[in-house]
C-alpha cells in the first residue's frame, strides 16, 4: 500500500477534528446506556439489537448521502477484514452488552465495557507497535485504578455474569479496534461502518429465531420503541462512524483512552433516566476516569506521522 506524509497542517486538522468526534461520541454513547435499559424493558435482546442496528445502518447509509460519499468497496480483499472486525466490533458487542444490561446495573455495565482501553492498550504495543507516551501512561494508571475501585466491590459476593459479559464486550470492542487499525482496509471509513453495520444485522437477524423465534417489538410500549429508536440512530448510526474515523484520525490508545468519559455521561444520564444513584466508590471512580480521559484528550500533537492514501 502507498504511503505519504501528511503535512503538519492536515495532520493538526485532523487531531482537531477527531477530538470533536469524540467529544460527540461521548455524550452521544452516554445517553444510549441508559436508553438501551429503557428499550430492553419491553423488548427482548435479540430484538433489540436488531432494530437498533438496522436502524444505525439506515442512518448512516443516510450521513453517506448528504456528504456525497460512496459507500462501494472496491477491494476484494476487504470484504474478509470487513467481515472479521464486524464479529468482534458489531456482533460480539451486540450480543454481550443487552444481556450484561439485564444481570447488572446499567452504570456498572457502561463502566465494565470502558475497561476496553486496557485491552487495546496491551494489544496495540505488539500488534501495531505503537509507543506508550507518558500522557498515555498516565491515563492508562488512571484507567486501571479507576476500574478497580468500582469493579471491586462487586467481587466481594463473587463475580457476576452481568460483569463477566460486560468484560466480553470491552475484548471484543478492542480487539476489532485494533484488527481494523492493523488490516488498514483501503476505502473510506464511512463505507467501512457501513457495510460492518449491515454484516453485523444480518448474523444478529439470522442468530434470533433460534434465541427469540421471531422479532418481538409490537407489544413493546412508546417509551421504548423511542429509546430503541434513540439508541439505533444515535448509538448504532452516528457514533459509530464517529469512532471509526477518529480511530483511523488517532493513534489506537489515544481514541480508545479518549472515550473514557462516555461511562461518565451513562452515570449521569441513568441517574436522571434510570434513578440509579452512584456509590461513594463510584464516585471516585469516575473521576477518575474523567482524568484519563482529559490526559488523553488535552495532550498536543496526536496525529499520525503517516497515512494511507486514499
Amino acid at each position: 500500500m502507498e504511503q505519504r506524509v501528511a503535512p503538519p497542517n492536515t495532520q493538526s486538522h485532523d487531531a482537531l477534528r477527531a477530538r470533536l468526534m469524540l467529544i460527540l461520541l461521548i455524550v452521544g454513547w452516554g445517553v444510549t446506556w441508559p436508553m438501551m435499559r429503557i428499550a430492553l424493558t419491553d423488548i427482548p435482546p435479540f430484538s433489540m439489537r436488531v432494530g437498533s442496528l438496522c436502524i444505525g445502518t439506515l442512518t448512516l447509509f443516510v450521513l453517506a448521502l448528504l456528504q456525497g460519499q460512496r459507500l462501494a468497496i472496491r477491494d476484494r480483499r476487504a470484504w474478509g477484514h470487513i467481515f472479521i472486525a464486524s464479529l468482534f466490533n458489531i456482533v460480539s458487542f451486540s450480543i454481550f452488552t443487552p444481556f450484561a444490561q439485564l444481570a447488572s446495573a446499567t452504570s456498572r455495565v457502561a463502566i465494565v465495557v470502558y475497561t476496553m482501553p486496557i485491552w487495546a492498550s496491551i494489544l496495540a504495543r505488539p500488534v501495531l507497535g505503537e509507543r506508550l507516551t507518558r500522557a498515555r501512561f498516565i491515563g492508562l494508571v488512571l484507567c486501571t485504578a479507576g476500574m478497580a475501585i468500582l469493579i471491586y466491590p462487586l467481587t466481594t459476593m463473587g463475580i457476576p455474569i452481568g460483569i463477566v459479559l460486560a468484560l466480553g464486550g470491552a475484548v471484543s470492542w478492542a480487539a476489532g479496534t485494533i484488527y481494523l487499525k492493523w488490516a488498514q482496509i483501503k476505502a473510506d471509513p464511512t463505507a467501512v461502518t457501513f457495510w460492518q453495520l449491515v454484516v453485523g444485522a444480518i448474523v444478529v437477524s439470522l442468530v434470533l429465531p433460534f434465541v427469540e423465534g421471531s422479532l418481538h417489538l409490537t407489544q413493546a410500549s412508546w417509551q421504548a420503541i423511542l429509546a430503541l429508536i434513540f439508541a439505533g440512530t444515535v448509538g448504532s448510526g452516528l457514533a459509530y462512524f464517529l469512532w471509526f474515523d477518529a480511530v483511523r484520525r488517532l493513534p489506537t490508545m489515544t481514541a480508545s483512552l479518549g472515550v473514557l468519559g462516555v461511562p461518565v455521561v451513562g452515570v449521569v444520564s441513568s441517574i436522571w433516566l434510570l434513578g440509579e444513584w452512584p456509590t461513594v466508590a463510584d464516585i471516585l471512580g469516575f473521576g477518575l476516569m474523567l482524568a484519563a480521559s482529559a490526559c488523553v484528550l488535552l495532550q498536543p500533537n496526536d496525529a499520525p506521522r503517516i497515512r494511507p492514501e486514499p
